[in-house]
């Protein structure tokens, strides 16, 4: 059998990769930082390669480090649920799942207690952090992205089409105050997710009105955020008809009647080809395309 590295310098390794610093590792860890550190150094001793780049609050993995820990990160998870099955008598099926937070509060949670129930071994954890499809097989086994289209190197799945809704305070979209027509947004800032930043220039472009110039279009990375910007009169907010506004809300409405210009953004269930073999991928993956279908 070949020589391993001892599984401590790998495990302080993988912690340091994904916290981004040795204090934190070492805290997820229950050790000192010197006693960390030396860890990590063990194992570039051991592989005779240096595996991050070392700054003054934290230490970024270096080309070399990222390739290690998309190879040895699943195996390393895949042995803990390994010893988590044996303590507790029951295998323990574990995805690690990257999702929009308006999707996964809108559209995911809901559902997960028909999961459990369906399949009461699979565990999610779930990471609203963003850049789903670059990180998979680095700390996320699939995600759920919002995008046109995807790499041609991935699986994707689509889960939707959507129409753009504009969406503003109740006051701007109901009453006396209310915008009436979409030549009046000229008055006001738009609000864009960042993963559909042109949006608003779909939707001008599909209305005929290429002259149209809001006061400044702001990006937000939260479809939350975006949602609570609009009902606090900060400005319009671009979203897709899949993203459920409340009729009965008091605070938000929807501009203009139903929505009408197609968007060329959906939601996708994403992963590597090779990660729909691992079971909790495979699992999860027929259990949300059988949900869209039902909510389709």
């Amino acid at each position: 059998m070949r020589r391993l590295p001892p599984l401590t310098a790998i495990e302080a390794f993988v912690q340091v990769a994904r916290l981004g610093s040795v204090k934190a590792a070492s805290e997820e860890l229950a050790l000192s930082s010197p006693a960390l550190s030396r860890r990590v150094q063990a194992l570039e001793r051991f592989i005779g390669k240096q595996l991050f780049e070392r700054r003054h609050q934290a230490m970024k993995l270096n080309a070399e480090g990222e390739r290690l820990l998309g190879l040895i990160a699943p195996a390393l998870d895949t042995m803990s649920d390994a010893i988590e099955s044996m303590n507790s008598g029951t295998e323990v099926l574990r995805l690690r799942l990257g999702t929009p937070s308006l999707f996964a509060s809108q559209r995911l949670l809901p559902y997960l207690t028909a999961l459990r129930a369906v399949h009461p071994q699979l565990h999610l954890d779930i990471d609203t952090g963003g850049h789903g499809m670059s990180r998979l097989g680095d700390g996320l086994d699939a995600a759920i992205v919002l995008a046109r289209d995807i790499e041609p190197t991935l699986y994707g799945r689509r889960l939707d089409r959507n129409r753009i809704r504009p969406v503003a305070a109740r006051r701007l979209a109901h009453g006396p105050e209310a915008i009436g027509r979409p030549e009046e947004l000229a008055g006001y800032s738009i609000l864009a997710h960042r993963d559909m930043a042109d949006s608003f220039e779909i939707w001008r472009a599909a209305l005929g009105l290429p002259d149209l110039e809001p006061v400044s279009i702001d990006l937000f990375d939260s479809g939350s955020l975006l949602l609570e910007a609009a009902a606090q009169g900060v400005g319009i907010a671009f979203m897709l008809d899949s993203h459920r506004i409340d009729p009965d809300d008091p605070r938000i409405g929807t501009l203009f009647g139903e929505p009408s210009v197609k968007s060329p953004y959906s939601y996708w269930f994403v992963c590597r080809p090779r990660a729909l073999e691992q079971r909790p991928v495979k699992l999860f993956h027929d259990w949300l395309i059988g949900l869209f279908d039902i909510e389709g």
